[in-house]
C-alpha cells in the first residue's frame, strides 16, 4: 500500500503526516508513507488545496486535516 501526504510543508500538512504514521502503526499496516512537497506533483494530482491524502493513487481527502479515525477508515477501505 502506498500512502502519500501532499502539502507545502505547513503545520497542517505535517500534522496529517503524523496522523498517517500513527494510523499505519495502529493498524499494523505494511504501507509506504511518502511526504510530497513538490508543487508540480501536487498539481498533477488535481489538488487545489492542501493538505492532501492519497492512498494507492486515489485522493481520499484534501483541504483539511482528517481525524485519526477517519484516516484509519480510509486505509481500511483501500485494501
Amino acid at each position: 500500500m502506498e500512502i502519500k501526504v501532499l502539502g507545502s510543508g505547513c503545520a497542517n500538512c505535517k500534522r496529517l503526516h503524523q496522523i498517517a504514521e500513527i494510523a499505519i502503526k495502529e493498524l499494523n499496516e505494511n504501507a509506504n508513507l511518502i511526504y510530497v512537497t513538490d508543487m508540480m506533483e501536487i498539481a498533477n494530482a488535481g489538488l487545489l488545496r492542501t493538505p492532501g491524502l492519497v492512498i494507492n493513487n486515489k485522493v481520499v481527502s484534501y483541504g483539511r486535516v482528517p481525524t485519526l479515525e477517519e484516516v484509519k477508515v480510509f486505509i481500511q477501505n483501500a485494501k
